[in-house]
């Protein structure tokens, strides 16, 4: 208890307890004191056998009521002294436990700031490889997939409807409207059933995603079994899951279109395929994929109609119950032609639970 006690509830203590010593031995016990004193001198003047030593013994000698007194009065001070260097410690070390705590807790939420701000930038599970190891700046992180679904969406129209003039507030109010609808595609990627999808850009008004590059995908060697060992239906879920988020686009842009009475439309191109994934930049890095399927998913979309969503695997969606519409053969830079389909949409299920397997439509007519 006393370790806790301010130096000062010491300082009165030990006075009372020396002034109470003190007065003990100068009045109570001066008796014996003086008869200590009186065999001291006699000792010494048998021992010296001189007249004098007893003269010099006399006045050299202080009493030791007095003596102890004062023995006791130093050990105050010292004792004094220890007690107040203990509590200036102790409240130092206090201040730096303090100190201490408050720094962990700001590194702390640095911490988590910074871990969210990399996911933000990055996929999470990218996120992961940085954040769980130490890295070396001048090392790259890279990884390649052999089945990958790849998205591009654009809204062409929206060019025409961006203006810098005042009654759009210097093009800012035309921003404001695509940031709504980049951000509701973005909310989509919260939802389970799209979990296996990685945003991977924007650029101007087209979104980019992809299919298959995270571990919940269970491919890509994500799944403890082996490709062969799986079926089509299980190898190409996420394919089919980007497919549905594609649906879903379009149906959150309609949304938006009767809200803010506009008459944007997608255009939308998948593809699939092995791509190289990695992440690159030493500032602001920014995780890419890149491969022959990326680029047919671009032509899928730049050379679709708006409105449509444009593929070219047909034969796995159609084992998921999406509808299709043939478009025909297409010239794609660098793939010559490709048979195309437009996928309008997606049966529902059977009773079982397996999909609807459709028939193929007729091909259309011109598009152009």
């Amino acid at each position: 208890m006393l370790v806790q006690v301010s130096h000062l509830i010491k300082l009165g203590l030990m006075v009372l307890v020396i002034t109470a010593a003190g007065a003990v031995n100068i009045y109570s016990w001066r008796d014996i004191y003086d008869l200590y004193d009186f065999m001291r001198i006699l000792f010494s003047l048998v021992d010296s056998l001189s007249v004098l030593c007893l003269c010099v013994s006399r006045t050299s000698i202080v009493p030791s009521k007095y003596l102890m007194t004062m023995m006791l009065i130093v050990m105050m001070i010292g004792l004094y002294y220890f007690a107040r260097h203990s509590e200036l410690q102790s409240r130092e070390l206090f201040l730096w436990k303090i100190g201490v705590h408050d720094q962990k807790e700001r590194v702390f939420e640095i911490r988590r700031w910074n871990e969210a701000l990399v996911t933000n930038m990055l996929p999470e599970h990218v996120a992961k490889h940085f954040l769980g190891s130490k890295k070396r700046d001048e090392e790259l992180y890279n990884q390649s997939y052999n089945e990958i679904g790849v998205m591009f969406a654009s809204i062409p129209n929206f060019s025409d409807f961006y203006t810098e003039e005042s009654i759009n507030n210097g093009g800012i109010e035309c921003l404001r409207i695509l940031n709504e609808i980049i951000s509701d595609f973005d909310s989509l990627l919260d939802r389970d059933e799209f979990r296996c999808i990685t945003k991977i850009k924007t650029i101007g008004s087209t979104y980019m995603a992809a299919s298959g590059l995270t571990p919940e995908s269970y491919t890509n060697g994500y799944s403890s079994r082996q490709p062969e060992d799986q079926s089509l239906i299980e190898r190409w879920q996420h394919l089919a899951d980007l497919a549905d988020f594609a649906l879903a686009m379009k149906v959150i842009l309609n949304n938006l279109n009767k809200q803010s009475f506009n008459n944007f439309m997608l255009r939308i191109g998948l593809n699939k395929g092995g791509v190289l994934a990695g992440v690159i930049g030493a500032r602001k890095p920014h995780y890419d994929i890149w491969g022959n399927t990326v680029n047919v998913a671009s032509r899928m979309e730049s050379t679709g109609v708006m409105g449509n969503i444009q593929v070219d695997c047909y034969g796995i969606l159609r084992e998921y119950g999406f509808r299709f519409v043939r478009r025909g053969p297409i010239f794609v830079k660098g793939k010559g032609e490709l048979l195309t389909f437009f996928m309008k949409g997606k049966d529902t299920t059977n009773i079982s639970g397996g999909p609807v397997i459709t028939a193929l439509p007729h091909q259309v007519g011109d598009f152009s």
